[in-house]
């Protein structure tokens, strides 16, 4: 294996599926993509959470707040073009928080991911989640005083988005762990031949 491809002792990132110099294109790609199909099939419960926890898993903090301000850029574009969210304020207004709701996410599970020991354990995968989620709730429910919406923080949606996340996070772990061993058993063939 290639040294550029290894992490170093003090990376505290914890995905690997690609070399570091193409990790946040990977990732933009795996979030907007992945921010597309998830705003078509939940419409507002994108789950941010999940895509926080994969982008600062995978990359230094900056990089992970702009790729999840560009699957929020996705998720928006596809909510007003696409879906024909109104055109109003109060939901462009929530789309604001939501974005912000998203980055403070992601600046969370970075942090956690900072303060947990090394390692690319699913414990820490989900204990990161546990704490982005909360994080992105909070600021969503901080919002409700000046823009509604106080009912949908009901315990069912809020498990069910919850879920939701945990199933993503899952999912978007395994893309990386796939693409990490495509890409192993491909330079190991490449160094073979």
């Amino acid at each position: 294996m290639a040294l550029g491809i290894l992490p170093s002792h003090g990376d505290r990132v914890r995905l690997h599926p690609v070399a570091p110099r193409v990790a946040p294109i990977f990732c933009f790609a795996l979030l907007t993509a992945s921010c597309a199909l998830a705003s078509f099939a939940f419409a507002c419960a994108t789950p941010f959470a999940a895509f926080a926890v994969v982008a600062a898993a995978m990359l230094p903090q900056r990089p992970a707040l702009l790729v999840v301000t560009g699957a929020w850029l996705v998720n928006q574009v596809i909510g007003f073009g696409a879906l024909h969210y109104p055109v109003d304020a109060s939901t462009i207004a929530w789309g604001f928080v939501i974005g912000a709701a998203a980055l403070l996410a992601t600046a969370a599970a970075s942090t956690m991911l900072n303060l947990l020991p090394q390692g690319r354990t699913p414990l820490m995968l989900a204990i990161t989640l546990v704490a982005a989620y909360g994080i992105y709730e909070f600021a969503l429910l901080a919002a409700t005083p000046f823009l509604g919406g106080e009912g949908t923080f009901t315990a069912a949606i809020v498990t069910r988005i919850a879920l939701t996340c945990a199933v993503w996070l899952a999912g978007l772990v395994a893309v990386c762990e796939i693409v990490r061993l495509v890409d192993h058993a491909g330079r190991k063939g490449a160094m073979s031949a």
